[in-house]
């Protein structure tokens, strides 16, 4: 009972940290002010984690991937088709998704602008998750060309990046523009997809 317990804590700090990381950013977001959304005490906080630079690891790993990743695996396994398949996956991303808002982009996306260039640990996680992803949309292209439905002189690495690049450049370009701006960009992101042969 006392693991379980435990366990609840730990994702109820997780969670917490993931809302405030999410709004207001990770250096903005202090343990103290952790503590007072979760109700802890900071020896609980410490119990679970040895530092904030800790708990942001496990943010990563265990809240962030776990959040984003369904929507990506279920989307790329819905049809045959991998320009409606690619096409889903962003779609559930920017307009479907629970969690996610425009306001605030994604919260990958925003740790690699303000951490990954300051902080190693930090870009290594999130290089773990992008590489993650990239290699799902690699296998899907790969699974294109070897149905015909995509030209085996496509480099699937190349499209994977681009893919993810554009869907970064969305979520950033929604905080100004409002989500509105989604549907332009899913247009021309359709309109792309159609133009690979």
């Amino acid at each position: 009972m006392e693991m379980f317990k435990a366990e609840l804590t730990r994702i109820e700090i997780l969670r917490k940290s993931f809302d405030l990381i999410y709004k207001n950013g990770y250096q903005a977001t202090s343990i103290d002010e952790i503590l007072a959304t979760t109700k802890v005490t900071k020896g609980a906080f410490y119990y679970h984690f040895k530092s904030r630079e800790e708990m942001g690891m496990a943010l990563i790993s265990d809240v962030m991937h776990k959040e984003l990743w369904p929507a990506v695996k279920k989307s790329i396994s819905t049809t045959k088709d991998f320009r409606k398949n690619l096409y889903k996956m962003l779609r559930n991303l920017l307009i479907e998704h629970p969690v996610l808002t425009c306001e605030y982009g994604c919260p990958s996306v925003n740790l690699i602008q303000e951490m990954a260039p300051l902080h190693e640990h930090f870009r290594k996680a999130l290089k773990k998750n992008l590489s993650e992803w990239q290699k799902v949309i690699e296998e899907e292209i790969v699974r294109a060309q070897s149905a015909g439905q995509l030209s085996a002189d496509h480099d699937s690495q190349n499209i994977a990046l681009y893919v993810i690049t554009l869907y970064h450049g969305a979520r950033n370009m929604g905080k100004v523009l409002g989500k509105a701006y989604y549907m332009t960009f899913l247009g021309e992101f359709d309109n792309y997809l159609h133009s690979l042969k």
